[in-house]
């Protein structure tokens, strides 16, 4: 079966997470995405956090599925000259380097665009190419704190507190899929491609807009509120059974949902106490309506609440930690939790493809070695005779 993306080349210059994680996404959707990497150590992310001393990192792994590795010295003639070969041929280029990097080699948008009308050059950078903090590099908690995110996320007691599911890396690589698709499709209709830029802080700012609504709504920065959702009680975690550091439920029960959640509870005669009459009321008995609740969750686990409350039509979660998330039976039904046969590792786990295309499932294929498509891509696309492609080795240039 055809994927939706058939077609479409994609080079990969990207590092770490948030560019990586960008491209995976595309090649899950079936583009051809070729990582483009330095012949000496390639993508930095194969040795970050490297558990295994001949094998790359998880974190390497788990962000760069469905691609192809060349290698190629850009700091060669010959190394660019094939990158502007390869360019020629291919639809998108990804990079997230350092401001003017690329343009120091005499690869940025300008030249490049006049090389390939075609291209979408897709930059992603912590803040962008230009206002006043365009030249300053970036890092995951760096804009979750110029974005907005850490102020509005902790406890009103605590400093502001980092979000560690990656809303500045993943999250500004998921924006920029967005773009590139979209750029794509104008280009149907323009006939060229464009340059598309995300920051890691403006993608930050976009995901926490209803904190800025608050602000505006009581003009001062909203406070940090913890695990409380709202107004709405219950509406935070509840302890459960046995107690451990994870035992917990988030219970989200809306006004709609006061007397299923109480009936479910075996309680249906809260309903008759004037305490927790209105929304308004159990709001401002809160303390002792979320007692009541979690003198109830403590005495099951956690999926046992879950199971009792979804099948009363009440919205709860359990607290999954990694392990459970991982052997999650609903995840792997989904295919979101996927097996994956590395040749230095053997088998370990990753996430799938969250996007369910009914005409074009994804097909989780494993990451690639440092450089193992760059003879067979260079002799495919670049057109490098077997003679050359031996010369550009013995000289370091892939």
């Amino acid at each position: 079966m055809s994927q939706a993306l058939k077609g479409i080349r994609i080079i990969d210059m990207t590092h770490n997470q948030a560019g990586p994680a960008c491209a995976q996404i595309l090649g899950f959707l079936g583009a051809d995405v070729i990582k483009l990497e330095e012949p000496k150590g390639g993508d930095v992310a194969r040795t970050n956090m490297r558990d295994k001393p001949d094998s790359d990192s998880l974190f390497f792994l788990i962000l760069n599925a469905n691609k192809r590795s060349v290698t190629l010295n850009l700091k060669t003639e010959d190394g660019k000259a094939l990158f502007r070969r390869l360019i020629a041929e291919s639809d998108v280029l990804l990079e997230n380097f350092g401001p003017g990097a690329l343009d120091r080699l005499g690869l940025g948008y300008d030249s490049l665009s006049k090389l390939n009308p075609r291209l979408i050059y897709a930059t992603i950078k912590g803040f962008g190419t230009y206002g006043p903090y365009s030249g300053y590099k970036s890092f995951e908690p760096i804009a979750q704190a110029m974005g907005g995110a850490m102020a509005v996320t902790g406890f009103p007691e605590n400093p502001p507190t980092y979000v560690f599911p990656a809303i500045g890396d993943s999250g500004t690589g998921m924006h920029m899929a967005i773009g590139i698709l979209a750029a794509l499709q104008q280009r149907h209709t323009s006939g060229k491609g464009q340059h598309v830029e995300v920051s890691m802080q403006d993608a930050v700012v976009n995901l926490i807009r209803v904190s800025l609504r608050d602000h505006q709504r009581f003009g001062h920065p909203p406070p940090r509120t913890g695990n409380q959702l709202g107004h709405t009680v219950p509406g935070t975690t509840y302890a459960c059974a046995p107690g451990g550091p994870n035992d917990y439920v988030y219970i989200f029960a809306q006004p709609q949902m006061w007397k299923p959640l109480i009936g479910a509870m075996g309680q249906p005669e809260l309903a008759d106490d004037p305490r927790f009459a209105t929304p308004d009321s159990r709001w401002q008995n809160r303390h002792a309506l979320n007692a009541i609740v979690e003198e109830w969750t403590r005495q099951r686990t956690k999926h046992e609440v879950m199971q009792v409350l979804g099948e009363a039509g009440v919205p709860s979660g359990a607290c999954q930690d990694t392990g459970e998330v991982l052997a999650d039976p609903h995840l792997r039904a989904r295919d979101m939790i996927v097996d994956v046969d590395f040749p230095t590792r053997g088998i370990y786990q990753t996430v799938g493809c969250p996007i369910k295309l009914s005409d074009s499932p994804a097909e989780i294929t494993r990451p690639p070695l440092l450089g193992e498509h760059t003879d067979d891509v260079l002799a495919a696309i670049c057109r490098v005779e077997e003679a050359e492609l031996q010369r550009l080795h013995q000289a370091g240039v892939v």
